[in-house]
C-alpha cells in the first residue's frame, strides 16, 4: 500500500474512531440521549450515583476523543482505548447484557472497534515511522 493510501486510511479512521467517543460520550452520557446507558452504570456501580458517575464517564469519554485527535502519544492512546472497550464490555457481557444495545454480542462489536483501533495503530504505521 502506498505511503498516501495509508494517510488517508488514517486519517480517516482517525476521524471516525474519534468521533465514537465523542456521539457516546456526549450525546449518550453527558447529554443523555440514552438513558440506557445510566442503567447499566447504576447496575454496576449502585443506582445512588449513577447520574453523576455516567456524566462523569461521558466527560472522559470526550477527552478521549480529544486525546485522539491531538495524535499526542497516539500508541498509548490505542492501547488505553483497547483495554477500556474491552474491559467495559466484558464486565457489562456478565453484569448487565439485558440492557445492551446488542445484548451480549455487544461483545462482539468491541472485538470488531478493538481491531480497528489495532489495524490504525499496529498495521498502517508502517516500523520507525512516527504514528500521526
Amino acid at each position: 500500500m502506498q505511503k498516501n493510501s495509508r494517510a488517508i486510511i488514517r486519517t480517516v479512521l482517525k476521524i471516525l474512531i474519534s468521533l465514537v467517543w465523542l456521539v457516546n460520550g456526549l450525546f449518550c452520557k453527558v447529554l443523555n440521549f440514552v438513558p440506557r446507558h445510566e442503567l447499566i452504570v447504576g447496575r454496576i456501580l449502585g443506582t445512588e450515583y449513577a447520574p453523576i458517575l455516567t456524566k462523569t464517564i461521558g466527560v472522559l469519554e470526550i477527552l478521549m476523543f480529544i486525546w485522539i485527535l491531538s495524535g499526542i502519544k497516539s500508541r498509548l492512546c490505542s492501547i488505553a482505548q483497547i483495554l477500556i472497550v474491552l474491559t467495559m464490555n466484558l464486565i457489562e457481557f456478565f453484569v448487565a447484557p439485558d440492557l445492551l444495545l446488542f445484548g451480549k454480542a455487544n461483545l462482539l462489536v468491541a472485538l470488531a472497534f478493538t481491531g480497528v483501533l489495532v489495524v490504525y495503530e499496529f498495521i498502517l504505521t508502517q516500523p520507525g515511522q512516527k504514528p500521526q
